[in-house]
């Protein structure tokens, strides 16, 4: 299998994986600031203990010992660096803050409010507060304004009596607005989800494969989701709550053709050709889902990689949520995103399953 192939990108150890020393090493020599928080490091030589991202010199590793407070650094007789200051709050927190309060000041507001006023909200300049905002959480302001108002439509339409009602409550002031991009947020039509997607047919079947059970199924644009598990209730039961009033029948010969290119493109990894798929995702990623079908199989990319090449280098979280919310198994190859190490990290589907997939495709 080749690694980091196509893109290129930089070290980075992913915020959920400092649970060993070794795993900490790694994350003091490329500086993770995520990691800042999470653990604290020590210098024998020294006498002082730093966060992961301190800027000084690198330190010799049998000098080093890793504390999971400051508390318990401190008690081992360190004390704080002067370069670093780990016992003061570091700046990313205070940013990462400062861009949480503008994300609930837009989920708050009864209409869509406008770059200006967020940045007012929040005390700097709107180019400033633009720049910083896209830079923490990967999208624009205004993208999570949309993004925020379809998950709220989504729920209003189950439970208003009217459509038009739920577009009001979701901050549309202007249906013909909502309906413009209905498809691209709902992937059916207002009315069909308001229902549970009543009259809409949704064809699926589970079968077993060599990664335990596959779920696909697919609407009449095609493949709309493939899933893996071991149990047919509760790969059925994920599928059905979703759309609890749409109509599920089995297969016609069609959807039989897309079913066989799935299954010999989770076997064999050939066939993607021959299915057509039907994505429903924010723009943002419809972005990352594209990048990430432009991997080779037998190649592997990091989260950073991928960030990089859809032009948004400091979105590395933005990109791995993403991954996990990509619904379509192999045909959106998640599985190709590895850390920056090599490591595996998670899988929507289980490591064991991703692995397999790799081990596969390096085969070929």
């Amino acid at each position: 299998m080749k690694h980091m192939a196509n893109l290129k990108g930089s070290p980075l150890v992913p915020a959920a994986d400092y649970e060993t020393d070794d795993a900490r090493w790694r994350a003091l020599l490329a500086r993770d600031a995520r990691a800042d928080g999470r653990f604290y490091f020590s210098v024998a030589t020294t006498g002082v203990y730093c966060r992961p991202s301190c800027a000084a010199r690198q330190p010799r590793r049998e000098n080093v010992a890793f504390h999971t407070t400051m508390a318990e650094a401190e008690a081992a007789g360190f004390r704080a660096c002067k370069r670093c200051k780990p016992d003061e709050t570091p700046a990313w927190h205070a940013r990462e803050k400062m861009v949480a309060r503008a994300c609930r000041f837009i989920e708050d507001a009864e209409t869509p409010p406008t770059l200006d006023m967020i940045a007012a909200d929040a005390g700097l300049s709107p180019y400033h507060f633009h720049r910083l905002f896209k830079q923490v959480t990967g999208v624009t302001p205004k993208a999570y304004a949309a993004s925020h108002r379809a998950k709220s439509v989504k729920g209003s339409l189950k439970g208003s009596r009217t459509v038009t009602e739920a577009l009001y409550d979701a901050g549309f002031n202007a249906s013909s607005r909502f309906y413009e991009g209905a498809k691209d947020m709902l992937g059916m039509t207002p009315g069909e989800y308001r229902g549970g997607a009543v009259g809409k047919t949704i064809r699926y079947t589970i079968l077993p494969c060599t990664l335990g059970l596959m779920l696909v199924g697919a609407t009449d644009v095609g493949v709309c989701t493939i899933q893996f598990g071991d149990d047919e209730q509760a790969l059925q039961a994920a599928l059905v709550a979703e759309f609890p009033e749409a109509r599920f029948e089995g297969a016609t010969e069609r959807f039989g053709d897309w079913v066989k290119a799935a299954l010999a493109f989770v076997e064999t990894g050939e066939g993607a050709a021959k299915l057509p798929l039907d994505i429903a995702g924010t723009a943002f990623q419809r972005r990352v889902w594209a990048a990430l079908q432009a991997i080779p199989a037998g190649e592997t990319v990091s989260y950073k990689q991928v960030a990089e090449a859809i032009g948004e280098p400091a979105a590395v979280r933005a990109v791995a949520r993403a991954c996990a919310s990509n619904r379509i198994a192999v045909a959106i190859p998640c599985h190709r995103v590895v850390r920056a190490d090599g490591g595996l990290s998670g899988y929507r589907w289980g490591v064991a399953r991703k692995r397999t997939l790799l081990d596969r495709e390096g085969g070929q």
